[in-house]
């Protein structure tokens, strides 16, 4: 299908962070948009405000009739996340209609750019959203599609300038869910970490490395490869042929991280390989787990030749991602963070970062699991990460595209948690719970609908006297 030729496009879960991106694009040039979403959101709520139709009903009459009328310059975007009941799917799959995953469509849009793609089963978000700041901020004409709303350009898509004879280059957030990113035609592979998850997709965790290798597979002979240090040593293979292949992380390898000083409001640190070395760099997205992905921005910030004081400048200028890492409140009220963490490794990682930075308070965190499968393959790495904060409080798992499964629940996560307060609340008693309570740090974290909780929990603590 050529894309110019579209005369509308229909989005099958059009709220989705990725799907939302994409649809955007399509809007800006000059493409009608519609959707159906399972539920109105903020998202889908700005999506509508820029001029995209929306159904929130699974009907075939909410289907507009331009899309019924002519299948053959129509094209139909759906995401796996869209449950294989759903009226409209069916509708479209027995029709003849062209229909494309977000990542065959996204695949098709930047095939003819040069593109960065960062992939990782943690970090990916923020990595790509920071390595499309930096260059933007240096003046690259750049294009991105990402994961996440970037709180620098309060979007998941940044658009490339059609007026200048400069190529962009796209920044493209590679998700290895489902198998997308092996749609990608990636010039520089990012790997951010390669830990197990997605095993109800992949079955077990060598398949899920064996497809990064794949996705790594699909650099051209003089590709770029930037990859975590814990991530290289996971994979079957030692020989990249001519491929550049660069390792970084914190304290060791080629490319690391060495002083760092953690603060409430920065990170600090050095940025040490065989090539460059730039000393005090300020990042103001706390967390050791973002300087770590700060150094592969910075790496691709060096091979596009951008210079030191541009770098310093577009690091710290970086204002992160929505719900990563994201400090709500910071004042005399208490401290109030939301992050997406939902797998044992991030919380790991931002649980400790949220202990360095706060090493004398209580650290209360609200863990919302997400998926039943998750939950169940990785309950005891749960546990242990959890055991981090002093406090765990425990919602509901959120079950997304899953039916549920017997005897998986939050409460299998109880025992192994050593924090020395521990409970299950309903998202309907958790504001009383909290009030009652009032925490001097407080984190929210998950993938589900959690979100939904963060403004009124933040409104709550604004009124504590």
């Amino acid at each position: 299908m050529k894309l110019d030729k579209l005369h509308s496009v229909y989005f099958l879960g059009i709220g989705g962070i990725g799907m939302s991106a994409i649809a955007r694009w399509f809007k800006h040039v000059g493409i009608p948009v519609f959707g159906y979403d399972r539920t109105p959101s903020p998202l889908t709520r700005k999506l509508e405000v820029e001029g995209m139709m929306i159904t929130y009903e699974d009907s075939l009459d909410t289907i507009p009739d331009q899309i019924k009328s002519d299948k053959e310059n129509v094209l139909i975007v759906w995401t796996p996340a869209i449950p294989k009941d759903n009226v409209q799917l069916q509708f479209f799959q027995s029709g003849d209609y062209d229909l494309k995953k977000r990542s065959e469509v996204l695949g098709m849009i930047t095939h003819s750019m040069y593109t960065v793609g960062v992939a990782g089963t943690h970090g990916k978000t923020t990595t790509s959203s920071m390595v499309a700041h930096m260059l933007k901020s240096a003046g690259k004409n750049i294009a991105a599609f990402l994961g996440g709303l970037t709180q620098n350009y309060e979007s998941n898509l940044i658009l490339h300038d059609e007026e200048t004879e400069e190529k962009p280059v796209v920044v493209v957030e590679a998700d290895e869910f489902d198998r997308s990113f092996l749609r990608l035609h990636p010039n520089v592979a990012v790997v951010t970490s390669v830990d197990a998850d997605h095993l109800d997709i992949y079955g077990d965790a060598q398949e899920l490395t064996r497809n990064f290798e794949k996705y790594i597979g699909l650099l051209p002979e003089d590709g770029v490869l930037i990859i975590q240090k814990n991530a290289l040593k996971k994979l079957n293979r030692n020989d990249f042929g001519s491929l550049t292949v660069l390792e970084y992380g914190l304290g060791e390898g080629a490319i690391r991280a060495e002083n760092i000083k953690a603060g409430i409001a920065s990170f600090e640190f050095d940025y040490i390989s065989t090539e460059k070395v730039i000393k005090d760099l300020v990042l103001k997205v706390p967390g050791f787990h973002n300087v770590e992905n700060a150094l592969s921005a910075v790496t691709i910030a060096l091979h596009f030749g951008i210079e030191e004081k541009a770098i310093r400048e577009g690091l710290e200028s970086f204002r992160g991602v929505k719900r990563r890492f994201e400090i709500k409140r910071q004042d005399d009220k208490g401290v109030y963070i939301d992050d997406y963490a939902h797998h044992p490794e991030e919380i790991k990682a931002f649980l400790g970062s949220v202990k360095a930075m706060y090493p004398e308070k209580k650290l209360t965190a609200i863990f919302q699991p997400h998926l039943f499968t998750r939950t169940r393959d990785f309950a005891d790495g749960f546990s242990e990460a959890l055991s981090i904060a002093d406090e765990v409080i425990l919602l509901d798992i959120y079950p997304a595209r899953e039916l549920p499964i017997e005897g998986v629940n939050a409460a299998m996560l109880m025992d192994k948690i050593n924090s020395a307060e521990k409970s299950l609340q309903s998202k309907e008693g958790l504001m009383d719970f909290l009030d009652q309570k009032r925490p001097e740090v407080l984190v929210t974290l998950g993938a589900g609908d959690i979100d939904r909780l963060v403004d009124p929990i933040n409104n709550m603590i604004a009124s504590w006297d």
